[in-house]
């Protein structure tokens, strides 16, 4: 998924969401990973604030391109037939050793993923619902302290919480999502935002069915 800059915009890469699930709500990796550079850009757009996560993304999306390019390839084409062949076959550190012997796993990486776009979908929704003098620093910080900051040590989230502080006003959010109006965008999250939280859900699931929710 490239955009020229002109092009691009924060509600077709919201909505390419719908597109990571099929029928039989299937979570198609492609259109996972499509949807997930298309994040990284608008992040990017922002300036360095968020690089700490979206380089750590950009990492973790080579590294299921590279599966998906793998002679396992067939195995990686739903984050289903990808949990299954890689629990089958004890690819997985389900007993959570504190040094993971499969590191590079897609079950790992993708959760990694997975806990990002939680972040990321709590945020947006922030600035969907909060007045127009919201603090942006406040409303990523209590999105970053329910989601990732579980997983970060006491360095890394005293890092975070003074870039925060560094973060544009609500006003420049929604004027980069390029598509119109404060108004206009505020519109937009609220009928596009439903496609991540759908994926998230789906995934939570998943993962909570075959107890990997907690991999190290």
């Amino acid at each position: 998924m490239d955009y020229p800059e002109t092009d691009f915009s924060l509600k077709v890469v919201l909505i390419s969401f719908k597109q990571c699930l099929n029928e039989n709500e299937e979570v198609l990796l492609d259109h996972y990973i499509d949807s997930w550079k298309g994040l990284v850009r608008f992040l990017n757009s922002l300036g360095a604030i968020f690089s700490f996560i979206s380089k750590d993304v950009v990492s973790k999306l080579q590294i299921m391109e590279h599966l998906r390019n793998s002679p396992q390839y067939e195995h990686y084409t739903s984050l289903q037939s990808m949990i299954a062949y890689e629990v089958g076959n004890k690819l997985v550190d389900i007993d959570r050793r504190s040094r993971p012997r499969y590191p590079n796993s897609g079950c790992r990486t993708v959760l990694r993923l997975h806990r990002a776009l939680r972040w990321l979908q709590l945020f947006l929704e922030g600035l969907r619902t909060s007045p127009e003098d919201a603090r942006t620093s406040t409303l990523c910080s209590d999105a970053y302290n329910a989601t990732l900051a579980a997983y970060h040590s006491w360095i890394v989230r005293q890092a975070v919480t003074v870039a925060f502080c560094a973060l544009p006003t609500r006003k420049v959010f929604l004027e980069a999502m390029h598509v119109g109006s404060s108004e206009q965008a505020v519109e937009m999250l609220g009928e596009a935002l439903p496609f991540i939280e759908h994926v998230y859900d789906v995934s939570q699931k998943l993962y909570a069915e075959h107890s990997l929710l907690d991999l190290p």
